[in-house]
């Protein structure tokens, strides 16, 4: 077995820090969408349906799309539905399949939420930060981000 590679005091303080920032940005940004009725995961999913054409999305992608389980996600979608924000339609060319679509109501809620989570993202996050720092970021998270999505692919396509 070979010995642990322990992190450095750098490679440590980055690590906790970065925990810390993560930790502490989506509560406060949970926090924030709360008071308008929406969890941060919500409201992910209103936006995800919101981009893609026709506003509907196969509930496999969006699962794939929001890193959540099928059974979480399903889940998710009941509790969305009940508020009126998507609706679920079956699919005509695969009995199985089954799409997560945005109704006016969540459109509607969307348009009304985005411009107050995004200037909040830039409060929180952007302003924070230099134009060569979030450049630095997205350099430095892309490779990771690829990384664990070919594993949970990998580890999805096993069952």
């Amino acid at each position: 077995m070979e010995a642990p590679r322990w992190l450095s005091a750098q490679e440590q303080r980055a690590w906790r820090a970065y925990l810390a920032a993560h930790r502490l940005l989506i509560h406060q940004l949970d926090r924030e969408l709360q008071a308008k009725g929406l969890s941060l995961s919500d409201y992910e999913i209103l936006v995800r349906l919101s981009e893609s054409p026709g506003h509907r999305l196969r509930m496999s992608e969006l699962a794939d799309a929001t890193i959540q389980s099928r059974s979480k996600l399903s889940h998710q979608i009941t509790r969305m539905e009940a508020a009126g924000l998507v609706t679920r339609e079956g699919c005509e060319h695969d009995r199985r399949g089954t799409f997560a679509v945005l109704t006016q109501a969540g459109w509607e809620t969307v348009q009304r939420v985005a411009p107050d989570h995004v200037a909040s993202v830039r409060k929180h996050f952007i302003d924070q930060l230099t134009p060569e720092q979030i450049r630095t970021l997205e350099e430095a998270f892309t490779p990771i981000v690829d990384r664990l999505q070919a594993v949970r692919a990998h580890r999805c396509a096993r069952g």
